[in-house]
C-alpha cells in the first residue's frame, strides 16, 4: 500500500485532522505527517503520495523522494512545487481548487476596512491607553481593480459592489463575468491604475505576472490608493513596493503573502511606512480541510484505482502523457 507524508507548518491539530481524516477513509495507508521540511529525513525516500502547501515546500523533498508518484497540493498555488528543479517528469501534481471564495474574500474584505480605517494605529493607540480620533475614509464610492479573475474574485466583486464599490476586473483574458462593472485586458492595467482606489491582487504566479506589481505600476496609481496583495508575494516587486511606500506614492499596503515565507525577521517589508503584514492568514479558516477533503478524498480514490486521469484539479501531468 502506498505510503503518504503529509508536509505542513499549519498548527499540530489540523495536520492530525488530515491523517485522522484519510485514515477513516482508506486505512489501509500509511500516513506520516510533519511540520517542516526539514523533518522529512525518516520518511521521504519511502513517499509515494505528498500532502503539501507550497511555501513550506524545498527541492530537496522531492530530490529525495524517489519513489514519489503524486503531489495533491493542499492550497490552490502550485509555484514553489512545480518549478522545483528536482521534481521528477513522471510525477503528477493536482491542486485543491475551489473552496477559498469565501475566507479569502472575507479576508479581502477585511483588510480594506483596516487600510481605510487605519486599524493599526487604533491598536497602537490602545496599546498606550490613548485616546486619538481620526476620520476613516469609506469603502463606499471608491474604485477597486482586481487582478486575477478566477474563483474567489467571482466571490469578492458581489461583495464589493454591496459596500458600494465600482469594480473593475483585470485579466488576462478579459470575459463577461457577473459583479464586475467592466473588465479589462492585463495588457490595459497601467492605463487604467489611476482610476484604482484599491488594487486587490489575487493572480497565480506565473512568468507573465510575477513581478508585474512593480515601478510603474505602483507609480501610475494615486497617491491616495491601496494595495492588498492576497495572490502570491512573487506578484509584487517587494523592493519597489518599499520604495512606493517611502516615497508616498501609494497610501499603504495590506500584505499576506511574501516571496519568502516565513517572512524572515530582518525583512525590510516589516518596517516599511504604512504597511500592515497578514502572515499568509487568507484562507487560513477553521474548517479548512473539511472543505478540503472531497477533492483529497476523491483523488486518492483514484490514485488506488490506478486511475490518475480521472483525477480532478490536475495542475501537472507526468511526461509520458504528452
Amino acid at each position: 500500500m502506498p505510503n503518504v507524508l503529509i508536509l505542513t507548518e499549519v498548527q499540530e491539530a489540523m495536520r492530525a485532522r488530515y491523517k485522522a481524516m484519510l485514515l477513516e477513509r482508506f486505512p489501509q495507508l500509511t500516513i506520516n505527517v510533519v511540520g517542516h521540511h526539514n523533518d522529512v529525513g525518516p520518511y521521504i525516500a519511502d513517499t509515494d503520495i505528498l500532502l503539501c502547501f507550497s511555501p513550506p515546500m524545498a527541492d530537496h523533498v522531492v530530490r529525495d523522494a524517489k519513489k514519489l508518484k503524486w503531489i495533491q497540493a493542499l492550497g490552490t498555488g502550485v509555484d514553489n512545487i512545480v518549478d522545483l528543479p528536482s521534481l521528477g517528469k513522471e510525477v503528477i501534481v493536482t491542486n485543491v481548487r475551489g473552496i477559498h471564495g469565501a475566507p479569502v474574500s472575507e479576508a479581502t474584505i477585511a483588510y480594506m476596512l483596516s487600510l481605510a480605517r487605519d486599524l493599526p494605529r487604533s491598536a497602537r493607540a490602545q496599546d498606550k491607553a490613548e485616546w486619538l480620533r481620526w476620520p476613516s475614509r469609506l469603502l463606499a464610492g471608491k474604485t477597486v481593480g482586481i487582478l486575477g479573475v478566477g474563483l474567489i474574485a467571482e466571490y469578492l466583486a458581489p461583495i464589493c459592489k454591496q459596500f458600494g464599490m465600482t469594480v473593475i476586473g483585470i485579466s488576462g483574458s478579459p470575459r463577461e463575468t457577473k459583479g464586475f462593472d467592466r473588465m479589462v485586458p492585463r495588457a490595459d492595467l497601467l492605463k487604467i491604475a489611476p482610476e484604482l482606489d484599491y488594487l486587490v491582487a489575487l493572480a497565480p504566479l506565473t512568468p507573465e505576472t510575477r513581478g508585474i506589481v512593480g515601478d510603474k505600476l505602483l507609480a501610475a496609481m494615486k497617491p491616495t490608493a491601496y494595495l492588498v496583495n492576497v495572490a502570491r508575494g512573487g506578484v509584487v516587486d517587494e523592493k519597489a513596493l518599499i520604495k512606493a511606500l517611502d516615497n508616498d506614492q501609494i497610501a499603504g499596503a495590506a500584505l499576506d503573502v511574501f516571496s519568502q515565507e516565513p517572512l524572515p525577521a530582518d525583512d525590510p517589508i516589516w518596517r516599511a511606512k504604512n504597511v500592515t503584514i497578514f502572515p499568509h492568514l487568507g484562507g487560513y479558516s477553521h474548517g479548512y480541510e473539511d472543505r478540503a477533503m472531497p477533492t483529497i478524498a476523491g483523488n486518492m480514490a483514484k490514485f488506488l484505482d490506478n486511475d490518475l486521469k480521472g483525477m480532478i484539479n490536475i495542475v501537472r501531468k507526468p511526461a509520458s502523457w504528452q
